[in-house]
């Protein structure tokens, strides 16, 4: 592994497990075996090197988003839309984690999240979603409805003691993790189409 992509991504191990205020200079040096002023030297601050394994780690999630077929009905592009973020989540779990930390808090992290990847992933559902709301098909649901409604379940991808507790074996294959992301997509879908059902007739 390059020197540069090692750095990024035990600096997510730490950012991950820590939180960003606890994650001292002093500590994030000891876990990335470099003196004490390396994060200032080589990224000119703490939160500038936080910015660095983001977009490493975010960006690299972000490309590996499955295309959604054009051609598709608007209820199975949203569909696919969800399961390719599920699954490609499901493959990062030190980013599920350092999120978990950092979207309750009102910071200027949670702004460049917002901005730079919140933002596009909600803008891979949102144009099916208004087409179907167009249609009929799903009732109006506001922007923080919809982002509540899609991103938390991703959870059931990675929260293992959890999951094994709730019956899933120790070991799952990579075909079942597609299987639980496409089962997790589905009811989210089947939910939202759901609502148009029942706006329609009220």
């Amino acid at each position: 592994m390059p020197e540069e992509e090692s750095i990024l991504l035990r600096g997510l191990e730490a950012f991950a497990e820590l939180g960003y205020d606890h994650a001292s200079a002093r500590e994030l040096a000891r876990r990335l075996g470099v003196s004490h002023n390396f994060v200032n030297d080589r990224y000119g601050s703490k939160a500038a090197f936080w910015r660095a394994v983001v977009d490493s780690a975010l960006g690299a999630q972000m490309a590996r988003l499955p295309r959604v077929d054009s051609s598709a009905d608007e209820a199975e592009r949203l569909r696919q839309a969800i399961t390719g973020f599920y699954r490609t989540a499901a493959d990062a779990p030190l980013v599920a984690r350092l999120l978990v930390d950092e979207l309750i808090r009102d910071t200027d992290r949670l702004e460049y999240l917002y901005e730079h990847y919140i933002t596009p992933i909600l803008q891979t559902m949102v144009p099916s979603v208004e087409r179907l709301v167009a249609t009929g098909r799903m009732s109006p649901i506001p922007l923080d409805v919809l982002f509540f409604a899609v991103i938390p379940p991703v959870s059931g991808m990675l929260d293992v003691p959890l999951a094994r507790r709730l019956g899933r074996p120790a070991t799952v294959s990579p075909q079942q993790l597609a299987a639980t992301a496409d089962s997790l997509a589905s009811l989210v879908v089947n939910g939202l189409l759901a609502t148009g059902a029942s706006g329609t007739h009220s």
